[in-house]
């Protein structure tokens, strides 16, 4: 079955980084696109980055383009999240995610807060 097992996340002073890891298995991890979502407090999960299958296409939402990067490990089957210069309203759980057979999969979840 696919599972994720995410880890890096903390609490960071704002303008820290941070890097988030997600070991994937349960499926043929280089044969998928990959994102990063997150969830603050009280509000929706919305879409953080996403990678191709190749690692050749990148795609960032706006609120973190120029400073989170996104990055994949095809024969780790690992997931990363580079995260710099960090904000207060970065704050939330952050998860991975794979489109599977017609399914979405999650991980648990990584709680990143950055707090002065």
């Amino acid at each position: 079955q696919v599972q994720f097992v995410e880890s890096g996340g903390g609490l960071v002073q704002p303008g820290g980084s941070l890097r988030l890891s997600c070991a994937a298995s349960g499926f043929l991890f280089r044969a998928y696109d990959m994102s990063w979502y997150r969830q603050a407090p009280g509000k929706e999960r919305e879409l953080v980055a996403v990678i191709d299958s190749t690692a050749r296409r990148t795609t960032y939402a706006d609120s973190v383009k120029g400073r989170f990067i996104i990055s994949r490990d095809n024969e780790k089957n690992a997931l990363y999240l580079q995260m710099n210069s960090l904000k207060i309203e970065d704050t939330g759980v952050y998860y991975c995610k794979v489109h599977h057979r017609g399914s979405d999969y999650w991980g648990q979840g990584t709680q990143v807060t950055v707090s002065a």
